[in-house]
């Protein structure tokens, strides 16, 4: 049977049999401050559901030292390099049809950002485009909406990234998508963060300057949708689509190794996640790093993110966080799927 020529699909020379059509394949990569991401999935039966068939995920810290310079250091390029090239690989390899491939919070920032994507497109055939904070903030929600309860009105949903965190306030009403109120990103991300209060043994009073520190970014927000006197007299759901939250709801199960299907969906009590944090700032970076659901690439991050989720808790005083192991990458294959099928 004779190829077809190549062409180009999402930045991926690929090539396809004559006949019979190829069936789908959807590719997502999510390329952060901390982590690059990709998954390649199929579509489902169920409106909206996808089957993945492989993924891939590295802790390549993109963004680290940018909060000084704000450029990407050669060092961070070269592991970012390296697991990109994996995910080139791996998307030629499943034959992806259509791919969308970004860059948040680190890219934004890079003064060098332009010529280290150009550098990528050559070397990997990989097109990444750099989308805005609102942009990473809607497409977090499309991936992580099912997750959402339709009897309480409001819900602040919340993503603690590697650069920012992105916080998005909704109107949820039952049959209907969530509706957007207002959203806000805010340079508190675990990476920079750690860079400035340190990643071992963080002292109380330190710590508590951290939280402090960001709840003063959020105040604004929330003091003009008034999340707290929602909370009060309407309801308001909180839901956090993190490594940070997902990473307290293991340890908090006690896994003996992180488990996605436990964990996505389910739901932390504040004052247990609370327990949680009270037990890691005893512990310095060896003995966090010591638990299969941290590991060594993360020790040095996880106290950063739960200040942040502290703060985020001390602006909207919900006595629960629903989880979601979800987000970003999942909502560009349901917006692609849905392209598609229209």
């Amino acid at each position: 049977m004779e190829l077809c020529s190549g062409r180009e699909v999402g930045g991926i020379a690929h090539r396809g049999l004559s006949s019979p059509a190829p069936r789908p394949v959807f590719a997502a990569l999510d390329l952060g401050t901390n982590n690059c991401r990709l998954l390649i999935a199929r579509p489902a039966h169920t409106p909206g559901g996808f089957r993945v068939i492989d993924a891939f995920s590295r802790i390549v810290r993109l963004g680290e030292g940018i909060s000084r310079n704000e450029k990407l250091s050669d060092a961070a390029i070269e592991r970012t390099m390296a697991a990109l090239h994996v995910c080139g690989t791996k998307i030629r390899k499943r034959g992806v049809t259509s791919i969308r491939a970004v860059a948040t919070e680190a890219c934004r920032r890079a003064r060098n950002c332009g010529d280290f994507l150009d550098v990528v497109g050559r070397e990997t055939g990989i097109a990444i485009e750099i989308i805005s904070s609102q942009e990473e903030g809607r497409l977090a929600l499309a991936g992580c909406a099912p997750l959402l309860d339709p009897a309480i009105p409001y819900a602040l949903v919340f993503d603690i990234g590697g650069g920012s965190t992105e916080l998005m306030w909704l109107r949820v009403e039952p049959g209907q998508a969530p509706t957007v109120l207002d959203q806000v990103s805010i340079r508190c991300g675990v990476i920079s963060l750690t860079e400035r209060y340190g990643g071992d043994r963080i002292p109380s009073a330190q710590y508590r300057n951290m939280v402090e520190s960001i709840i003063a970014e959020i105040e604004p927000f929330e003091a003009r949708n008034a999340i707290r006197r929602h909370q009060e007299e309407d309801g308001v759901q909180l839901l956090g689509t993190s490594g940070t939250v997902t990473t307290l709801a293991g340890l908090h199960l006690g896994l003996s190794r992180y488990d996605r299907r436990t964990i996505d969906g389910s739901y932390l009590r504040l004052d247990h996640a609370r327990s949680v944090i009270r037990h890691l700032m005893k512990l310095d970076f060896a003995g966090r790093a010591r638990h299969p659901c941290i590991g060594q690439e993360r020790a040095d991050l996880v106290i950063a993110g739960c200040a942040v989720l502290e703060a985020i808790c001390g602006c909207c005083p919900v006595e629960r966080l629903r989880i979601a192991d979800r987000g970003l990458r999942e909502g560009i294959l349901v917006e692609l799927m849905g392209v598609s099928r229209r």
